[in-house]
């Protein structure tokens, strides 16, 4: 099917409100969507945009759901309708899930970090990210020395000598690669906003940091068995 217009709302409902207007204005020949409760934020509210968009003639369908308004006959269209909205404890929780989505989506557009323990180095402070001074130079020294040496374990085997600070190597791995230190955040979908705290490492410092990494990063099984001492 083609689409014309996607609405999509980070928090807050005016996009919402902009398609209820538009189909007022100009009603299209039919509406997507892929829950019914994406149209509200309670069971209620969903009753009655659904019966607002149907009265303008619109064919409303939900591409999860078995509903499609220009499918119901008479005959089935309450037996339909009951069921879609039996399951009112379970779309109670799809309604709670999608508000925290929403509220994930609105700490990204303000920057604001994502929700749990501040990275090791760093406090929380009216929704930033700050340096924790009694930390975060055991973590500036742990990237001083990795970059001096360029071993991993050797950094990590330097900061429980010197400050009794013990940590794996897998999370030596991660705080070389976290986004925090450098002055960035990362969200759980992957999206990166730079330069929204003070960094504990300089951008030179972390591209170097990547090229260690990179250059010490196992070979794969097929270049380590090649028949040639040089190989990759």
């Amino acid at each position: 099917m083609e689409i014309d217009r996607v609405y999509q709302d980070l928090g807050g409902d005016q996009q919402l409100q902009q398609l209820l207007s538009d189909c007022q204005a100009q009603p299209p020949d039919y509406l997507l969507v892929r829950r019914l409760e994406e149209l509200g934020d309670s069971l209620e509210a969903v009753r009655d945009i659904v019966a607002q968009l149907e009265a303008l003639g619109i064919n409303l369908i939900a591409t999860e759901q078995p509903y499609s308004s220009s499918q119901l006959s008479n005959a089935n269209e309450s037996e339909i309708r009951a069921n879609l909205f039996e399951a009112a404890p379970r779309d109670s929780r799809n309604q709670r899930s999608r508000r925290i989505r929403q509220g994930h989506a609105r700490n990204r557009l303000k920057a604001h970090p994502p929700p749990g323990k501040a990275p090791y180095g760093y406090r929380r402070e009216k929704e930033r990210y700050i340096i924790d001074r009694t930390t975060a130079p055991v973590v500036k020294e742990f990237f001083e020395r990795f970059l001096l040496f360029g071993s991993l374990r050797g950094a990590v085997r330097y900061l429980e000598k010197k400050y009794a600070k013990k940590i794996s190597v897998s999370t030596g791995r991660r705080w070389l690669t976290n986004p925090v230190y450098r002055g960035d955040l990362e969200y759980q979908n992957s999206e990166v906003i730079r330069n929204t705290h003070i960094p504990i490492i300089s951008r030179e410092e972390a591209a170097q940091t990547d090229r260690l990494l990179r250059r010490n990063r196992r070979l794969s099984r097929r270049t380590a068995s090649a028949p040639h001492s040089l190989a990759g």
